[in-house]
């Protein structure tokens, strides 16, 4: 989204993991030392500089972005809730464009989504919502 935001009409981002470098800093956070196989240890210069090179968060810039539904839950433990909406605030923030940033944050659910049938419909319901909003489907 932040490297070629025109080839997009919409997104959804869906409890996204946007700011790599803080979380990736923060050993207080659960699983994040042992991510560091994987995508190695930001402490060291090389792995800092290379998580910073491609972590959304940091690399919002004053532009058009699409129109956007970004979705978190307060009990989250891969995924913070405080990361999408940092990365929301800072694009509100930056973005040159009018197109819709919606943030929903659903106070009950973890990194899975939501438990249970009907919630898990309703969420589906919402993204549907989102997608033929933009495709201009209103009835």
């Amino acid at each position: 989204v932040n490297y070629e935001p025109q080839l997009f009409e919409g997104v959804i981002a869906a409890v996204p993991f946007v700011d790599v470098v803080t979380t990736m800093l923060d050993e207080r956070i659960p699983l994040t030392t042992g991510e560091y196989d994987e995508w190695g240890d930001p402490n060291e210069k090389e792995y800092y500089e290379y998580m910073l090179s491609y972590s959304p968060y940091d690399n919002v810039e004053a532009k058009a972005y699409p129109n956007m539904l970004v979705t978190t839950g307060l009990h989250d433990s891969q995924v913070q809730y405080w990361e999408p909406a940092k990365w929301v605030a800072k694009l509100r923030d930056m973005k040159t464009d009018d197109n819709l940033l919606l943030l929903k944050t659903n106070m009950d659910f973890g990194h899975g989504g939501a438990s249970g049938r009907f919630e898990t419909y309703k969420e589906t319901a919402l993204e549907y919502a989102f997608m033929l909003y933009l495709l201009g489907v209103n009835q």
